[in-house]
């Protein structure tokens, strides 16, 4: 999904355990969120947009679907 200049891809990953690379990226990841240095690397966008733009995605996704069959 893309709007506004910005991408949020949602995936669901089963366990970290043991899947390579994700150790590592949790480690770092803790690390790095609990030192209190990590600059602000983002434009801070209201919940509310963010909720009626994943809405209106989500919606459209769903009516695409809804077109297509033939059910």
């Amino acid at each position: 999904m893309k709007k506004a200049g910005w991408q949020i891809t949602l995936q669901w990953v089963n366990e970290h355990a043991g899947t390579r690379g994700n150790e590592l990226a949790d480690a770092i990841a803790k690390k790095e969120s609990t030192n209190g240095t990590i600059p602000e690397r983002y434009t801070r966008i209201p919940k509310s947009v963010v909720l009626r733009q994943l809405e209106e995605e989500s919606f459209q996704k769903w009516q695409r679907s809804w077109n297509q069959t033939t059910k």
